[in-house]
């Protein structure tokens, strides 16, 4: 009778789903919504982003988007700030942080000491501070692609000695995560290692970038663009 009353509270509080656009990739979304589903009825989804970049979080049918504007921390800052209001004026039982974000231990931590459930969802990136600030943390697992009879699974693109530098060249040069903007990456690998990719046979970094998609993470084509390597192409490292 107990674990009947349980399940039927559990099924009635509200959930807040609040997602750093910024932060997590597109492709997590409907992982995200499934382990907010397993802890009560969602009522708020939203997705923050910057306006100025753009994303495939746009086409997420269950998440509505929040542009945050242009400015650094933008769209941390309006979630964050969100996040207290809904605490204050709705009856939000748990919230759901997604992000890989340093930055939202505070707000993990005022949310539990109003008594809130956090769970926290993320890559395995994320630091140790948010994880222990929620109540709960999840990584989040890219989803395997659908085996196909005729498209090949991706090999795995072979490290070589310069992917090593362009890991160590972003991992030095990225924002919390999030990547660095591959224009610099090209002036950083000339300045650091004296590497020219016009000698090579791609002749620019974003086709070479691109022909690794197993080693890196390219936003579309535009002035703000970012490069992000991934952890699982090199080994977890």
């Amino acid at each position: 009778m107990i674990q009947v009353r349980d399940l039927a509270q559990r099924s009635a509080q509200r959930v807040a789903v609040l997602v750093d656009g910024d932060n997590v990739a597109p492709r997590y979304g409907a992982q995200i919504m499934a382990e907010a589903e397993r802890h009560g009825r969602v009522d708020i989804a939203r997705v923050y982003l910057a306006a100025n970049r753009p994303s495939d979080w746009l086409t997420q049918p269950r998440l509505r988007a929040i542009h945050a504007g242009h400015g650094k921390n933008a769209a941390d800052i309006l979630l964050c700030i969100d996040a207290m209001e809904l605490a204050l004026t709705q009856d939000i039982g748990s919230f759901v942080l997604a992000s890989a974000d340093r930055d939202f231990t505070h707000i993990a931590q005022r949310l539990r000491e109003r008594g809130l459930s956090v769970l926290g969802l993320g890559e395995a990136k994320a630091p140790e501070a948010f994880r222990l600030a929620c109540s709960g943390f999840t990584v989040l697992q890219a989803e395997a692609a659908p085996p196909s009879a005729t498209v090949p699974a991706t090999a795995p693109n072979p490290v070589s000695d310069l992917d090593r530098r362009i890991r160590g060249v972003i991992a030095d040069h990225s924002t919390k995560g999030r990547g660095m903007p591959v224009a610099l990456l090209g002036q950083k690998m000339h300045h650091d290692h004296g590497t020219r990719i016009s000698t090579m046979p791609e002749r620019n970094w974003r086709t070479y970038l691109a022909n690794r998609p197993t080693l890196y993470d390219l936003d579309p084509r535009g002035p703000n663009a970012l490069v992000r390597f991934r952890p699982e192409g090199f080994g977890g490292l």
